[in-house]
């Protein structure tokens, strides 16, 4: 067997042209990080870095969504002992009876609905203050269960505080007091609009709140590419 002729090169033998060499000006390349790379945690523009995942949104949504709604029963007890009361009187025509308003020019009946749209606006705001405190990044699905355990609550404050108060049988109460005898009427939220004051409360309040306090969004750093200013 005959030997090679040409012997091979020698080991780790390289051209001085292969070697590479960086750009003479001009910053160097730097390679991209995530903001959700364990690097810095502002990434390449300096962020905060990412947000609570999906999930987590939605577990604190639905905690302050039952949490709003439980705030109800409160709201139906202060109902029920701040609203004023309708006087009624029961009389008796033939065989029957009816029941009159005591005072037919009286403004009980409107000053209930307003007690409920004051205690839902109060309650309304204080919940969006709460959840801002606890949360002052906001978002989509915490907006919406503030807003929904809102309408929850203001069904349960209403049912609560029709409970608590006199009974509904308005005939049964003017036979139990007798002819003539003055009692109160069931208590009654006769504009059901009512209902929506502590839903939007909260949205205006947590919307006002979050956008005068709320984190704001840092400015983006120029790219590493950026022309200078002076020399535009």
């Amino acid at each position: 067997m005959s030997a090679p002729l040409t012997p091979p090169p020698p080991p780790h033998e390289h051209s001085a042209r292969d070697a590479w060499q960086p750009p003479s000006d001009g910053p160097a390349a730097v390679p991209f990080q995530d903001s959700g790379s364990t690097g810095h945690p502002g990434g390449w523009y300096g962020q905060d870095g990412p947000g609570p995942g999906m999930r987590t949104e939605l577990r604190e949504a639905a905690v302050t969504a039952l949490a709003t709604a439980l705030a109800g029963v409160l709201l139906g007890v202060l109902w029920w002992w701040l609203a004023p009361r309708v006087p009624l009187v029961g009389d008796v025509v033939g065989d029957d009876w009816v029941v009159y308003f005591k005072d037919s020019e009286g403004e009980q009946a409107v000053g209930v609905d307003g007690t409920f749209s004051l205690l839902a606006t109060g309650f309304g705001a204080l919940c969006a203050l709460v959840a801002f405190l606890l949360r002052r990044r906001g978002g989509v699905p915490l907006v919406v269960a503030l807003a929904f355990g809102g309408l929850l609550g203001s069904l349960l404050a209403w049912r609560i505080g029709v409970w608590l108060g006199p009974a509904q049988d308005v005939i049964a109460q003017a036979r139990s007091v007798g002819k003539g005898v003055t009692f109160d009427a069931p208590l009654k939220l006769s504009a059901k609009g009512a209902l929506l004051v502590w839903p939007f409360a909260v949205l205006v309040a947590h919307l006002g709140l979050t956008g005068l306090f709320g984190p704001r969004d840092p400015d983006p750093a120029p790219g590493p590419y950026a022309p200078d200013a002076a020399k535009a």
